[in-house]
């Protein structure tokens, strides 16, 4: 009896930790009506996408970005409502739900961060000499 009960306690704490992390991950409010979905499959196309997010209101953008090489998609994609109220409540509904065989994830969609634009070095450095860029010997 009591080995079933250690056991019975060691396979429900798993459960209540990820309730925990979930409850973490839905904690923070949504300033702007934007979303990220990170977990897409790379099969998912736009328009089945748009048509995931579309019960909850009005969209006003929505994109999966894809591989500017390939084409194909990085497994991530945003979502842009008219209000925060939409974008809250299809947070709630699609957070960690099935979406073509993958569990998604939904969470705010963070301000761009600005890069700097590397400087080139095409002139002479303190020693007087340029340096070379290539890999390996030519």
């Amino acid at each position: 009896m009591a080995l079933a009960s250690r056991l019975r306690r060691v396979f429900t704490v798993p459960s209540t930790l990820s309730s925990r992390f979930a409850a973490i991950r839905l904690n923070s409010t949504l300033t702007s009506p934007k979303l990220f979905i990170s977990g897409l499959s790379r099969e998912t196309t736009d328009e089945q996408f748009k048509e995931a997010f579309n019960p909850f209101g009005q969209i006003v953008d929505a994109k999966i970005v894809r591989d500017r090489a390939t084409g194909r998609s990085k497994g991530f994609g945003f979502v842009t409502y008219t209000s925060i109220e939409e974008a809250e409540k299809a947070r709630e509904e699609m957070n960690a739900k099935f979406l073509h065989g993958w569990v998604i994830f939904v969470d705010p969609a963070k301000p761009r961060e600005f890069k700097p634009t590397p400087r080139s070095e095409s002139g002479p450095s303190e020693t007087g000499f340029r340096t070379n860029k290539t890999v390996g010997w030519c």
